[in-house]
Order: structure tokens, then C-alpha cells, then sequence
């Protein structure tokens, strides 16, 4: 166990699992033992971990390793890693279920983390299906300072129920008050039409629970073109949907370069426009870069879990063990606990 002051949060960080692991990893575990007061258990292959961290400048103090062996690629069907305890996944979520650390952090293999986790971490007391929520950049919303809404489920179940729903609901809502500190966050149901017979069975008997349920501030159907102007502060939506949703958000960033760079050599004045927008352009960008937010918490979970992108670089990384940190700070599994209570 990780000695630690009072208030001090250990954070597990994967360091196999991404795209760019070990190299984004280990840069993002170096910046916070530097930058921050969190403290890491940083779970993979020791022999390559160590020379890194001391090339990289790391606090070791801040810093304890556990070796793992083995890991799990990204591209592995998530079911074979259930049977190899030895991978970074598994013995980070172990360590976590162990309370050696307060929180997960992996940009790992989605899939294999999901069942891994649930393998090792407790479910809330009457969580059904955990989800995994998504936190994304909106217009600017009078009532809530926070410049991200959240959105989930974003793939963690092919399938649910209207009650799953209302769960995701109130596990999102308690997330977003925490996080975002606002005592009511407002929720809506995404679907094809506000009025509230629109949708199939399942988004209709959603909606009739969300309105009966006296804790959530529910606001009714939002459509596709109310989650990025902000209409509220939680989105709730099928796994399915809530992926393809979630990718067509992500991809805007990269439009918005690609729609400046293409305007940029058109003409020579409008190349004098850019020059002079470039911070602006720059903001926008940058808030629309998932680096921004980190990771996507997986809820329902009795600790923290965060899934970062698998394309995850060290930003993105020290933002996701920032959040994680601060989720546990704020004893967000506590706060949904209540909800579900």
C-alpha cells in the first residue's frame, strides 16, 4: 500500500495499454509525479519502465511500480484476456479492486477493460450495466460554468432496458453534479423528436420513467443537434447510438483544421483572415480535442475507471489522472450510490 497524506489520491495507470504505450504512459506518469501531487501505481513491463522514468525526469516518490509481464493488444478480442492474469489490465484493475489505488486509468483495449474491471471491481449496490460516459465540449450553458456536457451510455452495452436507461440517468447526473458542481445537472433523452411519443418502444417507456423520477431534472427528447449547442447537461442515450454520436463529435476538430488549411491557400487575403483568427481558431480546436477532457469514466463501479483514447499522447493522459484523481477526491461512487439509493 502507497503511503499517502490526507487527501492525496493514487492513481493506476496502465502503462502497456494505447497505442503510443509505454512511451505516452510513461511521459504522462513523469509530468504528474513533476506537476501534480497525485500519486501513480504504474502497472507493466518493470525492466522497461524503470530507465524510462529516470531518462524522463520522474519523481520516483511519487511513483510506485507494479511489474506485469504480459499485456493486452489492442486489436485481441476482449474475451481472451480473462484468461491471463498476468496483463496490465488485470492486475491494475486487481489493485484498484485491493484498494491499493483509488482510481483506473487505461487507454487500452475498450473491450478487455470493461471485463476486466467488472471481474475484479464491484458493481454499485443495484447497478445492472455499468456505462461508459463520455465527456464532450458544448455552447456555453448560463446555469453551468463547466464547458463539457457528458453523454452515455457510448458503447459499453449493445443492448438495454428503459430502467437501464433511468439508471444511466441518475449515475450520470450524480457524476456531472460532482464534477461540474452544479446541484441539479439537467438531463435529456436522445432521440428523433422532442414530443414525447416519438421513438421506439424503448425510448418511449424511457421517457415516461425519466418524467416520473422525482431526483433527475429531466427536460424531456433532445435531438442530434441539441447535444453540441448544450441543451442540457446530461444526455442519455442507448450504446449504440451514443458511440456513433460520440465519434461525429470527435472528428470536428479535425474538420476545423482541415476546413482552415483548405481556406488558407485559396486566397492570399484569406490567408491574412487566418493569420489574424489563429488564436481563436486555436481555442475552438483545442477544446474540441479529446485531450482536452482525457478519458471517459466507466460508471456504475464501486472506484473510479477511467478509458482513455486509445489514441491517448501524454496530455491526454495527465488530463484523464487528473479527472480520475479528482472524481475519487470528490467521492463520486458515494454521490451515485446515493442516486441509485
Amino acid at each position: 500500500m502507497i503511503g499517502q497524506a490526507a487527501g492525496e489520491r493514487v492513481v493506476a495507470l496502465d502503462a502497456m495499454g494505447g497505442d503510443r504505450a509505454p512511451d505516452a504512459p510513461l511521459r504522462a506518469a513523469a509530468a504528474l509525479s513533476r506537476e501534480t501531487d497525485i500519486r501513480l501505481l504504474l502497472v507493466g513491463d518493470q525492466a522497461r519502465i524503470e530507465p524510462a522514468l529516470a531518462r524522463l525526469g520522474a519523481v520516483s516518490a511519487r511513483i510506485e511500480l507494479l511489474h506485469a509481464p504480459d499485456s493486452v493488444a489492442m486489436d485481441e478480442p476482449p474475451s481472451t484476456a480473462l484468461g491471463r492474469p498476468g496483463t496490465s489490465l488485470a492486475l491494475a484493475a486487481r489493485a484498484v479492486a485491493e484498494g491499493r489505488a483509488h482510481a483506473l486509468v487505461s487507454a487500452g483495449n475498450t473491450g478487455a477493460l470493461l471485463l476486466l474491471a467488472a471481474r475484479a471491481i464491484a458493481r454499485l449496490p443495484g447497478v445492472r450495466r455499468t456505462a461508459l460516459a463520455a465527456v464532450y465540449p458544448t455552447l456555453p450553458r448560463p446555469h453551468n460554468p463547466d464547458p463539457f456536457a457528458l453523454l452515455l451510455d457510448v458503447g459499453a452495452n449493445l443492448s438495454c432496458t428503459p430502467d437501464d436507461l433511468v439508471q444511466f440517468a441518475a449515475m450520470g447526473s450524480a457524476y456531472a453534479a460532482c464534477i461540474s458542481k452544479i446541484e441539479r445537472p439537467s438531463v435529456g433523452l436522445l432521440n428523433i423528436g422532442e414530443e414525447s411519443y416519438k421513438g421506439d418502444e424503448l425510448l418511449r417507456a424511457a421517457h415516461e420513467r425519466l418524467a416520473a423520477s422525482p431526483r433527475i431534472a429531466f427536460r424531456g427528447n433532445v435531438e442530434g443537434k441539441d447535444v453540441p449547442l448544450g441543451a442540457v447537461d446530461v444526455v442519455v442515450c442507448p450504446g449504440v447510438i451514443g458511440n456513433v454520436v460520440l465519434k461525429l463529435l470527435e472528428s470536428m476538430g479535425e474538420v476545423l483544421v482541415a476546413m482552415g488549411d483548405g481556406v488558407y491557400r485559396e486566397r492570399a487575403r484569406w490567408r491574412v483572415g487566418r493569420w489574424l483568427l489563429r488564436d481563436g481558431l486555436a481555442r475552438v480546436s483545442n477544446l474540441l480535442d479529446y485531450a482536452s477532457y482525457g478519458g471517459a469514466p466507466i460508471l456504475g463501479f464501486e472506484r473510479i475507471v477511467i478509458k482513455a483514447h486509445g489514441r491517448s499522447g501524454e496530455r491526454a493522459l495527465v488530463n484523464a489522472a487528473k479527472v480520475a484523481a479528482k472524481a475519487a477526491r470528490d467521492d463520486v461512487c458515494g454521490a451515485i450510490r446515493e442516486a441509485l439509493a
